[in-house]
């Protein structure tokens, strides 16, 4: 069975939480890319909910122009039918993201 490989993105985050991906199915996250677009430090926060706060990040603090990539090493993140991901800053429209997911596993 082929994989549905999709991405989801969201430019300039800021303050507001931003939700990314809601799952309606047993989907993976493979990748996630915060990029910080200003020229001062921000803070993240990525997290999931569903019934509940989780984080995967908190407070993490990138650099000007840097990046944070939250999955490496061939980590991975399941979600299934409900969570949802979403991410915030500190700093208003201060970080683009970029996710990367398989949708719908069995």
């Amino acid at each position: 069975m082929a994989q549905d490989f999709t991405r989801y993105k969201a430019p300039a985050v800021g303050t507001s939480p931003v939700t990314l991906h809601t799952a309606n199915t047993n989907d993976v996250v493979v990748g996630i890319s915060v990029a910080n677009i200003l020229g001062s430090t921000i803070l993240v926060d990525v997290y999931l909910t569903n019934s509940g706060t989780f984080h995967l990040v908190k407070s993490a603090p990138i650099p000007s122009g840097g990046s944070l990539q939250l999955l490496a090493g061939g980590a991975k993140v399941v979600m299934q039918n409900g969570d949802a991901l979403i991410v915030k800053s500190d700093t208003a429209s201060s970080a683009d993201v970029w996710v990367s997911a398989v949708d719908s596993v069995s």
